[in-house]
């Protein structure tokens, strides 16, 4: 259930609104396919066929019955819960709509496996899909990024799964804190961008979705931090030196804000950010090839060659969508108060 409210317990607030944890559909370390974590439906394998009584066939159409019922009270749930959305700042109010018009383009009712990715953008994600309604998300598995996109998928009531159990997936849709015309993305401003890169590569579409202050023409330009490049922690400093020898401006390891000392990746390995010169970004592909050839270097922000759509929200309340055939469509109008209207 969606509520508004303060974080209690176990309860994760994103934005203006919080999921509540459910007691039910989680499953942890529980081997896919258990008694106590079951596979999705498609994996289970129909009954032999039997003959039906007439009070059979009473109970059955009761039950078809009931079902309808239950859709059509999720269906009018899900547009109570998007006409009665809360009133957002320009900024999350952008990040919102771009969020809402990639998961009614993008996340179908046939899909079984979703990515859920990391960022600020990403709660907005989920709410949509929330928003589908039980009947249909009840057949699905989430596969998480991290840990905030993990709690979320939690604290909505959606059934966790993990890369290992679903390396394919249908679709993953993901933050970025820059993406290039050619949709190139910079990745990892917190610290994610390695699992995020497995899911992303593991999805047979790979979707992002930001605010327009990360919509650029080349990368570098709105994302001035630098390249996020995880490391193992024991090879920071000479991996420092190399990037130095690469041309990289003045590379640092990324320091926690909350705590004293580096900043801990989901994975156990720190973080370093690398600004390069304008020059050498204007070709991230083969600047993240010689990255990754430093030994010691685990995985690099830079995402090539791997989107097929970006959706930007404007102050406006419009739609910035970019495709991988080049296409750029401004001004996309789009209402997020009604459900699962928008067409691409």
């Amino acid at each position: 259930m969606l509520s508004r409210g303060i974080v209690v317990g176990s309860s994760y607030r994103f934005a203006s609104l919080v999921f509540t944890r459910p007691a039910s559909r989680v499953c942890f370390n529980s081997v896919v396919g258990s008694r106590s974590c079951p596979a999705p439906a498609s994996r289970i394998s129909r009954p032999p066929s039997v003959s039906i009584s007439i009070s059979q066939r009473t109970i059955m159409a009761s039950t078809t019955s009931a079902q309808a019922a239950k859709a059509a009270n999720d269906n009018h749930d899900a547009f109570k819960s998007a006409s009665n959305l809360p009133q957002l700042d320009p900024v999350e109010g952008a990040k919102r709509a771009a969020a809402y018009a990639a998961v009614d383009v993008h996340v179908k009712p046939e899909h079984e496996i979703i990515g859920i990715g990391s960022g600020s953008t990403v709660p907005y994600v989920v709410e949509r899909i929330a928003q589908q309604g039980e009947q249909v998300n009840a057949k699905r598995w989430f596969v998480p990024t991290g840990f905030q996109s993990r709690e979320l998928i939690i604290n909505a009531g959606l059934r966790l799964g993990d890369v290992d159990s679903f390396p394919s997936i249908d679709v993953t849709i993901d933050g970025a804190d820059e993406v290039d015309n050619a949709l190139n993305c910079i990745k990892g401003g917190g610290a994610c961008h390695l699992r995020e890169k497995v899911l992303a590569e593991a999805a047979k579409v790979f979707v992002v979705v930001a605010d327009y202050r990360k919509n650029g023409s080349q990368l570098g330009t709105k994302w001035t931090q630098g390249v996020p490049i995880e490391v193992a922690p024991f090879a920071y400093a000479k991996v420092l030196q190399n990037l130095v020898k690469m041309g990289a401006d003045k590379p640092v390891l990324r320091m926690g804000k909350a705590k004293a000392g580096p900043v801990v990746t989901d994975n156990g390995n720190f973080c370093i950010d690398a600004p390069f010169p304008e020059t050498q970004m204007k070709d991230p592909s083969d600047l993240l090839k010689r990255i990754k050839l430093l030994t010691g270097v685990l995985e690099v922000g830079l995402f090539c060659n791997i989107c097929q759509a970006a959706y930007f929200g404007n102050q406006d309340g419009t739609i910035t969508i970019k495709s991988a055939d080049g296409q750029v469509r401004e001004g996309v109008q789009f209402d997020v108060s009604k459900p699962f209207a928008f067409k691409a």
